[in-house]
């Protein structure tokens, strides 16, 4: 898979605000803010894909309601979608997650998710497309 690379300045033609300052700069969306966080919501069958790059990140299959207020998730659709690095931010050692094709942060996962991975990829709305 190749990368895509683009400047900050395309970034942000191609993105809205909140997106860039998710996606680009690492930021988070309030709990309970986004258009997954619900259970319900993008719980067809389909693909969660990156909203900068189209990747496919996530299935609707892999989707559980964790309480969390964000999206989640307990795999990702391949093993290749995403990148995950360690982030020492906010004094805590914790797993980035990112697209593995345009670098874009869409969240972080933890090892307390649900069967058969246990993980929970807590991944922001703002940063996936759905497509049923």
């Amino acid at each position: 898979m190749s990368k895509i690379i683009k400047s900050d300045e395309q970034w942000k033609e191609q993105l809205t605000e909140e997106q860039y300052r998710v996606c680009r700069q690492k930021g988070t969306e309030p709990a309970f803010s986004g258009k997954y966080a619900s259970q319900d919501s993008g719980k067809g069958h389909g693909t969660f894909s990156c909203v900068c790059c189209d990747n496919p990140l996530f299935t609707s299959d892999a989707k559980f309601d964790s309480g969390s207020g964000w999206p989640s998730f307990f795999e990702p659709v391949t093993s290749d979608s995403t990148i995950e690095v360690e982030d020492h931010s906010l004094a805590m050692m914790r797993k980035e997650v990112l697209c593995s094709k345009c670098d874009a942060h869409l969240g972080h996962v933890f090892d307390d998710g649900p069967a058969p991975t246990g993980l929970r990829y807590c991944i922001n709305s703002v940063c996936l497309k759905f497509n049923e």
